[in-house]
């Protein structure tokens, strides 16, 4: 039979990736998660189980549904209820507390059939109740014991509150800044990215991914796969890039959450070479499955399955058995495979098999929680009393927050603030608490965020006296206003003309000492379906802080956004730039023990700041040219046949890896315990630091590996380790780097692992950019698995 276009497109992309079949082996992984995965006696159990569910009660399991619900507890819609007590329900997401997950859970238990417990989720992404920094902040404090414990502070919250599954690490590497989910995840280096995963789904999961403790919940690792890598920065867009990039520059962090045991996965919107995610087999089976030996379940993004139809695969139905096929097990909020599985059975376009397959895979997921021994897993109203926003979470949120803060520029010591004398406080953002804990904070609480006006006059105290002046509205634009206060924007702008808000702040920073002025993104600027084709300050907020400059007052800038900007006038008039993302519930405290030196910011950049958004995409670690531009060498100011903009030059305005301190650090040369490696051994790098300022401090010392010369172009350089090293002023360190063959390797066309002989160079320094070289050579052939 002469195959569908449909067919012909799969089959094709069968072809082209059949070579990455073989390309790994399957990922190690834990001990624990492997002996829970292959456990007897929960084979026993699910089997008999099975055996007793009708067809309608497996698809039942497949389903994920959304069940909004008030203060008193759970809407439940008729529909919805009925289905719960039919046993046509898997999960629930969208619903917490003890009262409204209890409703829904004794409804599973005590009235359907089978009594299966439901499995509860929510989008906890960086936090509960107490909010942490949004991701992009958390990945700046390159620290990954406090990016840990900002995922068990989750973790423990979210459990007590009747969760059991939080839809959180997203991974997706992301290169472009005009995407608004670029907030959401740890920039763009897949090295820094993955052990973001593994400390994230190491906070969730708790010691050993025992899921039966009440205090962990199940991690969800998002959005499998590239989501990050959309076109033109367009949420949703489309995704197409090479395998050999994958492999290289965008799977690692997912990899990684697999071998550190993750239990669930979640599908990306996005296709990838033409095939949506959802319904890509060589993606959720062959890749994830059998190549990284992943055996959690699988659910689809939020009506992802319906939306394969809109990519143009198929219509409902043949979507539903393209999911299922390609390896989705739980259909999040769509019901296609509610409506459509049974009849796909029939017309033979899904197996018996495939659906018990992925009905054993969420039941094992329950096992695994403890659900069938504890469906409610000891929680009461008691339990998340005493749990939820305790004390000392918000107090990792505090610390955790002031450690994400990235200092861009501080001229003449403008910063620290003494606590003296008058600060004028201005912008849009200064007073505000809505926006404070950012897109995506789930069940947190903006009223209890503490604002920059009040954790200044929280640190510094009455020997302060704050003036404060709104300044500007976020934006002019109405249209764009009205978008966001559609979602929860909550922004209402002042109606006072432009001009007016201005002076009064202008007038407020001539009986100043210093302008702090508190300036960015609103909250629902960045996120889902939050991308900026313009990504630097809204107009009225940068005609703000022109005004204050021409006052000749010291000008402070401190951003909350959750992007990259461009900041060019910023950083030629500013004496001083704080970023500090979205920085959570406690932001304001933070905020302001920066500002006054109670701690030192040591916060550095996990993606590019460019000059321009003509420069996206821009990142550090990109490949040579064959017509290169060095802007350093005079001769070539004028060269034309170069790889360069006539406009601005090809540097960023922030490199990756880029933050200061209140102190100054030197670094020696590295000095590399032998001048070449072979396959079976590794060198040790030795580099020392030296706090050469007056305040003490932490540095992040970064190593960057180049390959000068391999099979196919590599990087110009890679990030391969960091430490992070606290020193007293004066104190000297020496930091000893580890450079082992694997760190060598990369995956060249054929997909081969593979380390290959010839120079290197050992690059260290606080940022991509601004290092000291050393060089060994790789010998005795090639070393490749």
């Amino acid at each position: 039979m002469k195959p569908t276009f449909r067919t012909a497109v799969l089959l094709s992309l069968g072809l082209l990736l059949g070579p990455a079949l073989h390309a790994q082996k399957a990922a190690p992984r834990s001990a624990t998660s492997t002996t829970i995965a292959d456990d007897p006696k929960m084979q026993r159990f699910i089997d008999e189980l099975m055996s007793k569910m009708t067809l309608e009660e497996k698809i039942g399991q497949l389903n994920l549904i959304t069940v909004g619900f008030d203060v008193t507890g759970p809407v439940v819609s008729k529909d919805v209820d009925a289905n719960i007590r039919k046993g046509l329900v898997g999960g629930v997401f969208n619903t917490y507390t003890p009262v409204a997950a209890r409703k829904l859970q004794e409804m599973a238990i005590k009235e359907s059939r089978l009594h299966i417990p439901l499995i509860f989720g929510y989008d906890v992404i960086h936090g509960h109740r107490t909010i942490f920094p949004i991701p992009l902040g958390l990945s700046a404090t390159w620290d990954m014991a406090a990016v840990e414990r900002s995922a068990r502070v989750a973790a423990e919250e979210s459990a007590a509150d009747g969760l059991h599954w939080v839809f959180s690490p997203m991974v997706d590497i992301a290169r472009d800044p005009r995407w608004g989910r670029i907030a959401e995840g740890g920039g763009e280096d897949p090295y820094l990215g993955s052990e973001l995963a593994r400390a994230m789904v190491r906070g969730y999961q708790g010691p050993g991914n025992d899921l039966t403790k009440n205090n962990t919940v199940m991690a969800c690792l998002k959005h499998f796969a590239l989501y990050g890598a959309a076109e033109a920065g367009r949420d949703y867009n489309t995704t197409d890039m090479s395998l050999a990039r994958m492999y290289n520059e965008y799977l690692p962090p997912y990899k990684a959450a697999v071998e550190a045991g993750v239990g669930s996965v979640m599908s990306s919107f996005n296709d990838i070479n033409g095939v949506p995610a959802t319904g890509n087999k060589w993606l959720l089976t062959d890749l994830l499955r059998r190549q990284w030996g992943f055996k959690g379940f699988v659910a689809t993004d939020y009506t992802a399955i319906n939306e394969m139809v809109n990519h143009g695969v198929g219509n409902d139905a043949q979507v539903s058995a393209m999911a299922l096929n390609a390896g989705a097990d739980q259909d999040m909020v769509g019901e296609v495979f509610l409506k459509n599985l049974a009849q796909n059975l029939k017309d033979g376009t899904v197996t018996q098999e495939t659906i018990d397959q992925a009905c054993r895979r969420v039941l094992e997921g329950k096992y695994k929680l403890g659900l069938f021994k504890d469906p409610y897993r000891g929680v009461s109203e008691k339990r998340a009393k005493a749990t939820l926003m305790k004390k000392e979470f918000l107090d990792d949120a505090r610390d955790v927050a002031r450690k994400s803060f990235v200092l861009l520029k501080n001229d003449n010591n403008a910063l620290p603030l003494k606590k003296a004398g008058t600060i004028a406080l201005v912008g849009p953002l200064a007073t505000r608490q809505r926006d404070l804990i950012g897109s995506w904070s789930g069940a947190g609480d903006w009223k209890q965020a503490v604002s920059v006006e009040q954790g200044i006059r929280n640190v510094a105290g009455s020997s302060v006296k704050i003036v404060t002046a709104q300044g500007a509205n976020f934006t002019d634009d109405a249209l764009l206003v009205e978008r966001l206060n559609a979602y929860s924007g909550d922004i209402v702008p002042d109606k006072r003309p432009a001009e007016e808000m201005i002076r009064e702040a202008v007038l407020a920073a001539q009986g100043a000492d210093v302008v702090v002025a508190v300036v960015g993104e609103s909250q629902g600027m960045t996120g889902e379906a939050a991308s900026r084709a313009d990504i630097g300050l809204p107009a009225p907020q940068l005609e703000l802080l022109k005004a204050l400059k021409k006052t000749g007052k010291p000008l402070v800038v401190v951003l909350m956004n959750g992007r990259p900007l461009t900041l060019n006038w910023e950083q030629q008039n500013a004496d001083a730039i704080l970023e500090t993302w979205f920085a959570g519930t406690q932001g304001g405290n933070a905020i302001a023990d920066v500002l006054f030196g109670a701690y030192n910011p040591s916060g550095k950049l996990t993606a590019t700041f460019p000059q321009s958004v003509g420069q996206v995409p821009l990142y550090y670690n990109h490949k040579m040219t064959g017509r290169p531009f060095d802007a350093a060498d005079p001769k070539e100011r004028l060269a034309k046949y170069k790889s360069r903009y006539l406009d601005i030059s090809n540097e960023p305005l922030y490199p990756f890896g880029y933050g200061l301190s209140y102190t100054s650090f030197s670094f020696s040369k590295p000095e590399l315990s032998s001048a070449t490696i072979s396959p079976g051994s590794g060198l040790d790098v030795k580099v020392t630091i030296k706090n050469t300022g007056n305040f003490d401090g932490e540095e992040v010392a970064q190593l960057y590996l180049r390959d000068v010369a391999g099979s196919v172009s590599r990087p110009v350089r890679e990030l391969k380790g960091f430490q992070k090293v606290m020193l007293k002023k004066g104190e000297s360190r020496t930091l000893t780097f580890h450079v082992s063959p694997d760190d060598l390797k990369f995956y060249n066309n054929d997909l081969q692992w593979v380390a290959e002989p010839g120079e290197f160079q050992i690059f260290i320094g606080p940022n991509s950019r601004d290092t000291q070289q050393a060089s060994f050579k790789l010998v005795d052939g090639q070393a490749a698995n």
